[in-house]
């Protein structure tokens, strides 16, 4: 179980790393992240070059996607958790995410805007599947730690892609304003979520 949470925990960051290769002008340091997180560097490059730049009809499928997912993984640690502290910040990620995600469709509508689906939206996807897969399994004090964990790695993963690349790549001015206005909740949502996980550790 151990390995398949930090399984997990890279398939998050290699995502983030593929979808700032969308970004041609990303700095050395961005390629040195994404270098860390594949097994094949040398690899890495050429499909980073051939990389498209990402369209608002994608970022928004990835907003809609990532704020999904975690209502989810929220809704299953609502039932499944042991402690307090656990379930109550799962609610809050079943209301927060959800609330973004009727604002995201409805600008998406607004905009007259079809989220498109694309590779990073897929993989998130892909990835959430397993995160579920293994918090079905555990139970108790196995099921809070694993959850809270992947949660503090999938907001670090998700403001990353903020930074990087979903507000830097935003053509439209409601877009990427709603983008500002969502990661102050996604930084407050880390924070709780590195709490309740140095309280489980003592």
């Amino acid at each position: 179980m151990f390995n398949s949470r930090i399984s997990a925990h890279v398939s998050l960051i290699s995502i983030i790393a593929i979808a700032a290769c969308s970004k041609s002008e990303k700095s050395a340091a961005d390629s040195a992240a994404s270098a860390a997180t594949t097994s094949a560097p040398d690899t890495a490059k050429p499909a980073a070059a051939a990389a498209p730049a990402i369209n608002d009809a994608q970022i928004a499928h990835i907003a809609v996607t990532a704020n999904a997912i975690d209502s989810t993984a929220g809704a299953l640690a609502k039932k499944k958790a042991s402690a307090k502290a656990v379930k109550d910040f799962a609610q809050t990620m079943v209301s927060d995410h959800a609330g973004v995600n009727k604002q995201a469709v409805a600008l998406a509508t607004k905009l007259n805007v079809t989220p498109e689906d694309n590779d990073v939206s897929k993989q998130l996807t892909a990835g959430a599947e397993q995160n579920i897969a293994n918090l079905q399994s555990l139970s108790g004090a196995a099921f809070d730690k694993a959850y809270i964990d992947h949660e503090v790695a999938y907001h670090q993963a998700v403001l990353d892609a903020l930074d990087k690349t979903l507000i830097p790549s935003a053509q439209n001015a409601d877009l990427k304003a709603l983008l500002v206005k969502v990661r102050p909740a996604f930084v407050a949502h880390l924070d709780r979520a590195k709490s309740i996980q140095s309280s489980l550790a003592k």
